[in-house]
């Protein structure tokens, strides 16, 4: 029995997420039945982070079991062969039995990019979020630093989390702009369920100067759900990267927003 580790990057607004369902229409069915049917048996993946329906990845992480013995090329270009063109395995390796793609994760990386002009987007309408008012960058990073570190985020948390505790490090939260494409990124040990989402909308009411910055730090240390914004769209967040030991010996994640999105968006 092999156990091998994919990198994947998907486009997520055609499926229900990543779990499998009923339906057979998350991003897992997919990559399950094209596993299947290079391996030429059931195969069942795991993954390094749920993904909601309509967010994507840049890097997912996922492992399988299989009998089957195939060169490494056949989980890349076999697989690639039999899946949708909004799927992609980006590359493979075999590891070791004890690897798993998500409790080997040692952190998870996120980006949400947001359209910020008064015309909702066309082209990327999928890919991006969207906020017609003019967004004051200063204040948000003044907002979001307040989040760094280790936290209760019950107040981001949505209510179908099944977390086991709300508390979490985050590492990392950036704002930058390129024209009129703002990207949030954010990097912790693991995030709650829409937990990037609603930090985001929390960030966009301080921007646009309906919130002071200081009232994030208020919403954070309620802990009430209520108080924070509107979960914010699926549209423009990203799986952007997931870190591992480099033991496992896996290669480094993208983590960069794909170029093609920041040139449309921040000229369109």
């Amino acid at each position: 029995m092999a156990r091998i580790a994919l990198g994947v990057e998907y486009d997520g607004s055609t499926f229900c997420g990543w779990q499998t369902q009923p339906s057979g229409q998350s991003v897992q069915d997919a990559v399950d039945r094209a596993l299947s049917s290079v391996a030429d048996e059931p195969i069942q993946s795991q993954c390094a982070g749920r993904t909601d329906a309509g967010v994507h990845a840049l890097d997912q992480v996922i492992h399988f079991d299989t009998q089957a013995r195939r060169p490494l090329t056949a989980w890349v270009r076999g697989v690639n062969a039999r899946l949708p063109r909004s799927i992609a395995v980006k590359w493979s390796r075999e590891v070791d039995e004890a690897f798993h793609a998500r409790y080997a994760a040692r952190g998870r990386a996120y980006i949400y990019l947001l359209l910020n002009r008064p015309e909702r987007p066309g082209l990327c309408h999928a890919r991006v979020g969207w906020h017609h008012r003019p967004l004051d960058l200063l204040r948000m990073q003044e907002a979001a630093e307040v989040l760094l570190g280790t936290n209760d985020f019950s107040a981001f948390r949505a209510a179908e989390c099944q977390a086991r505790s709300p508390v979490k490090e985050l590492r990392r939260a950036t704002i930058v702009r390129v024209g009129e494409l703002v990207t949030f990124g954010f990097e912790a040990d693991a995030f709650l369920h829409h937990m990037v989402r609603n930090i985001v909308g929390c960030l966009v009411l301080v921007g646009k100067g309906a919130r002071e910055p200081g009232w994030v730090k208020q919403v954070l240390e309620s802990r009430d759900r209520r108080l924070a914004a509107p979960t914010f769209s699926a549209a423009g967040l990203y799986l952007s990267a997931v870190r591992y030991d480099v033991h496992w010996g896996l290669p480094a994640p993208t983590e960069a927003a794909p170029d093609h999105l920041v040139q449309h968006a921040s000229i369109m």
